[in-house]
């Protein structure tokens, strides 16, 4: 009986040495956790991490830190993948991951490669092969050196880490992929439709052939013959461009700021003058050699881009994606996106449908780390800003539901926030003060910080929504509280 106390004490020993390991990162801190009163949307949650984390690399690999941010047989990261999960990885502690990987990519820009990087990392710390043969011969969509660029401000945004706006391989990177990049691929906003044809003759990609017909895809949408330009492309450069400019006021330099902000408004003007189909009342997404528009793939870019500014248009384009079927590198993205557009119960629906175990190819690296994102920056609304020192907070779970997150890593800080019928909680875990900017959903007369009234402000989204907004400061080890009435 003593022999079988023994060993059934030593096996929950081991579970919970186990589990304890399991939430630790490598700097031996907590790692982020989420308890909801919603059984599915936790279990959805905990699936994601423990997915996502699988995806960890070493980081005595040759690469140096780093997550599978491709298909997993490679053992690698590509420029698309890490700008979508890069958010998601920091929720989860992936800091040091998104800092080499996004550097890395900044270092290998070159005059060689047209001003392109390695589009695909392995981690070996070698361009991957299946995709680079020499710097003449390698796959590249061209979107890529834009979405790194919004990548690097989010990151920003989220974390406060200056490097990411400030380290010279991360300048030089968004210098020339702003202006020399543009250049040498002839992505003028007046040469979209009119760019020579072999700047990029896409056709099936095969390792036996010459990757010099997909040097340069002009879209992230692969395989269609006759590419000539992809409206993706021009949301990114749009959101590359106008995120640079960002980049470039945070450190003073307002003249060439102004200068990228009204380059980038021409892009926006092409996407609302050029490929609107007023017939249809949706976007055209590609344009191919023989001059036509077509309608195949690629508008969920115009939201992931946040390229759109008319709600009617933004509305009719995110019917159309939910009323068809994505691939799950697309669904990976929606969670957060329906999360932040006002389609709750469809994002959701996505979030359960990405962490079903019978979902085909949900081990795919970009679904996990866009649940998680989908999660903690969607559905729980925290959305912090480095350049304000601010968090912001507002609920889009449902409304019976009680939700938590705790050892949130974000502004040089930890959070634990808990939402709770119109009632939020802060509490600023870490030795850093930042404001708070709570929102709630509704035209509330009353709302009070820690028991105490104060003075609400009330604004109204461009759907013509209700909101209740209170700001305050939360000093380190400050736990605050505001709720609505």
């Amino acid at each position: 009986m003593g022999l079988l106390l023994n060993s059934f004490m030593k096996n929950h020993i081991i579970v919970l040495l186990v589990n304890c390991c399991f939430f630790l990162n490598a700097f031996g801190q907590k790692t982020v956790t989420f308890k909801s009163s919603d059984v599915a949307l936790q279990l959805a949650f905990e699936r994601a991490k423990k997915m996502a984390l699988s995806y960890k690399g070493d980081s005595s690999d040759p690469v140096g830190p780093w997550y599978e941010a491709a298909l997993p047989s490679r053992a690698a990261f590509c420029m698309r993948d890490v700008s979508h999960q890069s958010i998601g990885a920091e929720i989860l502690g992936l800091h040091k991951e998104n800092k080499n990987m996004l550097s890395l990519f900044a270092q290998n820009i070159s005059e060689s490669k047209d001003w392109c990087s390695y589009w695909e990392i392995n981690k070996y710390g070698k361009p991957a092969p299946e995709d680079y043969r020499n710097d003449k011969e390698f796959w590249y969509n061209l979107n890529s050196n834009f979405d790194v660029i919004f990548a690097c401000w989010r990151l920003y945004l989220w974390t406060g880490d200056e490097a990411y706006i400030k380290n010279p391989e991360f300048e030089n990177f968004f210098e020339k992929s702003s202006t020399e990049y543009i250049k040498r691929w002839k992505l003028e906003s007046e040469s979209l439709l009119s760019r020579p044809e072999f700047l990029n003759t896409p056709k099936p990609f095969n390792i036996k052939d010459s990757f010099h017909s997909c040097r340069g895809l002009a879209s992230y949408s692969e395989g269609i013959p006759g590419l000539k330009m992809g409206v993706d492309l021009v949301a990114a450069i749009y959101r590359g461009l106008l995120s640079y400019s960002a980049i470039l006021k945070e450190k003073g330099q307002f003249e060439k700021a102004v200068f990228f902000e009204k380059e980038a408004a021409k892009y926006q003007e092409q996407i609302e003058n050029v490929w609107w189909d007023k017939t249809a009342l949706a976007y055209n997404v590609i344009y191919t050699a023989d001059g036509k528009f077509s309608k195949d793939a690629g508008e969920l870019f115009l939201l992931w881009f946040d390229a759109l500014s008319d709600a009617n248009k933004t509305k009719s384009t995110i019917d159309h994606i939910i009323s068809g079927k994505s691939n799950v590198e697309n669904a990976s993205y929606l969670p957060f996106l329906l999360y932040k557009y006002g389609y709750e119960n469809k994002a959701y629906e996505y979030i359960l449908h990405l962490t079903d175990l019978k979902t085909e190819r949900r081990e795919y690296p970009e679904v996990s780390y866009g649940v998680i994102e989908g999660i903690i920056h969607g559905c729980m609304g925290i959305e912090p800003n480095a350049s304000q020192n601010a968090i912001t907070t507002i609920y889009r779970g449902k409304k019976e539901s009680i939700s938590e997150v705790d050892n949130l890593p974000v502004l040089n800080t930890t959070l634990f926030v808990k939402h709770e019928n119109q009632t939020t909680t802060l509490h600023n875990k870490g030795e850093k003060l930042i404001q708070w900017r709570a929102m709630f959903r509704g035209n509330y007369s009353s709302i009070f910080i820690n028991n105490k009234k104060a003075t609400a402000v009330h604004a109204k989204d461009n759907k013509g929504n209700s909101y209740t907004i209170v700001e305050t400061p939360v000093n380190p080890s400050q736990k605050t509280t505001v709720a609505c009435r």
